[in-house]
C-alpha cells in the first residue's frame, strides 16, 4: 500500500489541500484543537492591516502570552520552544488547510481570507466579561418586564400607548446592536 506524499510547494512546505473551498468541520476542529495555532490566528488578526508577519515576532507574542508576562520578558528558551513547533508542525498545518500562507524559507506568514471562517468560533472573553449572547438575552428580560408593567399600568405613563413603548424597546435593542458591532469589531481575533 503507498500513500499520497504532500506536493512540496516552492515555498518550501505543501500545497494547500483547500484551494476554493472553505473549511470542512474537521479543518476547524484540527486547526483550533491546539492552543498555539489559536494564539497564531490571535495574532495574525490583530496584524491583519500587515501584508505578512515574521515567524520570530510571532513566536516572542506567543511565547508571553502562555507564560503570562510581557514580550520584553521573554527568554530565549521560552521563544525557541515555540518557534521550534511554530516551524516544524503549526504552521505548516495552517498552510495545508489554507488559513495561512507561510514561507518557511523567508520565515513570513501571511493570513489568507480563510482564516475569516475561524471568527465565528473565537468569541473570546478576558477576565469578567459578560458574552454578549448572555447580555443580550438580559436586554431581552428587560424589554419582556418593562412590556408587561406597560401592559399592566405599572408604569403609567407608558399605559395605552403601546406605540412609546415599543419605540423604546426597539431603541434599546437597536443601542445594544450597535454597541456589539463596535465592540466585535475592535475586538476581532
Amino acid at each position: 500500500m503507498q500513500l499520497d506524499q504532500p506536493e512540496l510547494s516552492t515555498r518550501g512546505g505543501t500545497e494547500p489541500t483547500n484551494r476554493d473551498t472553505t473549511l470542512s468541520q474537521d479543518s476547524v476542529f484540527t486547526v483550533l484543537s491546539n492552543a498555539r495555532r489559536r494564539f497564531a490566528i490571535k495574532y495574525l488578526n490583530q496584524h491583519a492591516t500587515e501584508e505578512r508577519v515574521e515567524l520570530r515576532d510571532l513566536a516572542e507574542q506567543i511565547a508571553a502570552w502562555e507564560n503570562d508576562i510581557p514580550v520584553e520578558e521573554v527568554t530565549y528558551k521560552q521563544r525557541k520552544r515555540v518557534y521550534t513547533s511554530l516551524y516544524q508542525s503549526h504552521l505548516p498545518k495552517l498552510h495545508e488547510l489554507d488559513v495561512v500562507e507561510y514561507d518557511c524559507n523567508r520565515g513570513t506568514i501571511e493570513r489568507t481570507d480563510t482564516v475569516d471562517e475561524l471568527d465565528v468560533y473565537l468569541e473570546v472573553l478576558e477576565g469578567d466579561e459578560i458574552p454578549w449572547s448572555d447580555f443580550t438575552v438580559g436586554v431581552a428580560a428587560v424589554n419582556v418586564a418593562f412590556v408587561f408593567a406597560a401592559a399592566t399600568g405599572v408604569v403609567p405613563f407608558f399605559a395605552g400607548n403601546g406605540f412609546a413603548t415599543a419605540t423604546i424597546g426597539a431603541a434599546l435593542f437597536l443601542v445594544v446592536a450597535l454597541a456589539h458591532t463596535v465592540y466585535t469589531r475592535r475586538r476581532r481575533l
